[in-house]
């Protein structure tokens, strides 16, 4: 009986060795989640970093900018659209097929998510609009500043 119970790890020593099990399971979820979403991330860039260090063709990026005025065209289909995104020192053609959102207007702010082409087009997938500080939903740009300011203050 006595060599039984000297055989026992003492509490305090399960805990250590609870501890060492815990933290190399956390570090090997950390390590899969990494390895799992390496080709997952997408880059950001603006189009003079785009046009200086292009990313190499397939890689998922982001392209931000502004829409610059007089480039939005309609292709024939009726659902690809091509415009150009610029930064005030470069600009990249951009193409999109599918629904454009509502804040998308030529001298807006854009994100646009896809792959550069190897024509130097942006093929977008998806477009986000950004719109600026003094953005108002189109249901309220009709009522009075009074009334906007109770809507808006109004609990929910």
């Amino acid at each position: 009986m006595a060599s039984i119970a000297t055989s026992r790890i003492k509490p305090k020593h399960q805990r250590l060795v609870l501890l060492v099990v815990a933290l190399v399971v956390l570090v090997a979820a950390g390590l899969l989640a990494a390895w799992a979403l390496r080709n997952q991330a997408s880059y950001f860039y603006v189009p003079s970093e785009m046009q200086a260090d292009p990313p190499e063709p397939g890689r998922a990026v982001r392209l931000g900018g502004m829409v610059e005025e007089g480039s939005l065209k309609t292709q024939a289909d009726g659902v690809t659209i091509a415009f150009v995104v610029g930064d005030g020192d470069a600009r990249i053609p951009v193409r999109f097929s599918g629904i454009v959102p509502s804040l998308f207007v030529e001298g807006s702010g854009v994100v646009a998510e896809g792959r550069l082409g190897p024509d130097g087009t942006f093929l977008a997938d998806n477009l986000l609009a950004k719109h600026d500080e003094n953005y108002v939903p189109r249901e309220l740009q009709e009522m009075s500043e009074h009334q906007t300011e109770r809507v808006v203050a109004a609990p929910q």
